[in-house]
């Protein structure tokens, strides 16, 4: 009787160890190359975007201050920089067919570090050591700290790994904490967006949660599409798969969307409060859409998940004191502004233009040619014809400047 008894048992005991292994994945040494693998490609495509972008500014620049008609896209510098870029690129997304998201996202603060390196070496203007000093000291210690959080990260990160076929993509995409977080994301979105559209809210929060939101989606469908063409490449096919259309259809539209709302703040704002307060939310929102699509911390303990969220919030701060210290361009304004005069409107209202007005004329002002105004209170034209006594033929202009004497 146990002799008969025994092979059942030992059936019934297989499934349970096969789920154990599955628990815990993070025991397998092959996880953690993946996760370093990953890591050096995210770690290696911020670095050369970052240059890449340095060297289409640096071409810009070059032919903003010479005489050269060409155009930019003419330029072997701005090529040059494109191709790098693309590289850069590839590079992002192929790490996240290896390293869990919750690792992946966190790594751009290198692009941010990246950007302020080269642009303390490439400097022009010659500073003092004590202003140079007091200029940069943020700025090093906020690479400083960047690097520090990057290190926790990579060491620390979630080392949860499976294969993205599509039925593992259609399980997590049907699981009940991701409709209840869809759902919650949608909510938050509509709102957002009514704010921003309906009620004028054009804060920078408000825009870039809504960058973020959107951002959120777009990594998790671009994690499933390089995995899906990952584990095509190894030998199971999965490009005929419906949910991985689904998944590049819905990468394309939110990275389209994203970039949108994107260029929208940052003509309201300046490029290092997008970065700062973009990186912070954006990150937050995509490590909360990988623990809950991935499971990202299934079966991580209690000192990896605090070590992990120490390493973001030490990030967060080296990137917020990178981009405090840039310099806020001014933008020119070609008109006076009315803002310190209540009850005027300005230019910034909308649907409303008030200066400058170029309809007919280089009249200054928005004013139209009114008869029934006085001619002392009429806008000047350019060049300005002033009204001499005593000439008859000559035909008056259209808006003329009196000279009076002191008694009028």
């Amino acid at each position: 009787m146990e002799g008969g008894n025994s092979p059942s048992l030992q059936l019934q005991q297989l499934p349970l160890a096969t789920a154990a292994v599955s628990v815990q994945p993070h025991t397998d040494s092959f996880s953690y190359k993946e996760n370093l693998i990953g890591a050096l490609l995210a770690i290696f495509g911020h670095l050369v975007s970052s240059i890449a972008l340095n060297l289409q500014k640096y071409s810009h620049i070059r032919l903003a201050g010479s005489k050269d008609p060409r155009a930019y896209f003419r330029t072997k510098t701005w090529w040059s920089g494109f191709l790098l870029l693309v590289l850069g690129e590839l590079g992002v997304f192929s790490s996240y067919a290896f390293a869990p998201l919750s690792l992946i996202v966190p790594l751009s603060a290198v692009s941010v570090v990246a950007s302020a390196i080269i642009g303390i070496i490439f400097i022009k203007e010659k500073w003092k050591p004590k202003e140079f000093l007091r200029r940069y000291v943020l700025s090093f210690v906020g690479c400083g700290l960047a690097v520090v959080g990057t290190y926790l990260l990579v060491t620390f990160g979630p080392n949860s790994h499976e294969k993205m076929t599509a039925e593992n993509i259609t399980r997590h995409l049907v699981s009940w904490p991701f409709l209840l977080y869809m759902l919650v994301e949608i909510i938050v979105f509509c709102l957002l967006l009514y704010f921003y559209k309906e009620r004028n809210a054009n804060y920078i929060v408000i825009i870039l949660l809504l960058v973020a939101l959107l951002g959120s989606m777009t990594v998790v469908t671009v994690k499933a599409v390089a995995g899906m063409i990952l584990v095509s490449i190894q030998g199971t096919l999965q490009l005929d798969s419906p949910i991985f259309y689904i998944m590049l259809v819905c990468m394309i539209a939110t990275a389209i969307y994203q970039a949108t709302f994107l260029a929208q703040a940052s003509q309201l704002y300046d490029s290092a409060q997008i970065s700062s307060i973009g990186y912070i939310l954006s990150t937050t929102a995509a490590i909360s859409a990988g623990a809950t699509f991935y499971l990202d911390f299934m079966g991580e303990d209690v000192l990896h998940i605090c070590m992990f969220a120490l390493g973001c919030l030490i990030a967060f701060l080296g990137v917020f004191l990178i981009t405090r210290n840039r310099k806020k361009a001014v933008p020119f304004e070609p008109y006076i502004s009315m803002d310190a005069m209540p009850g005027m409107q300005n230019m910034h209202d909308k649907g409303i233009a008030v200066q400058p007005d170029l309809k007919a004329s280089f009249s200054y002002g928005a004013l139209e040619n009114n008869d029934s105004m006085p001619e002392i209170y009429t806008p000047a034209t350019l060049p300005i014809v002033q009204e001499q006594h005593g000439s008859k033929g000559v035909s008056a202009p259209p808006y003329r400047v009196l000279e009076h004497c002191k008694k009028e």
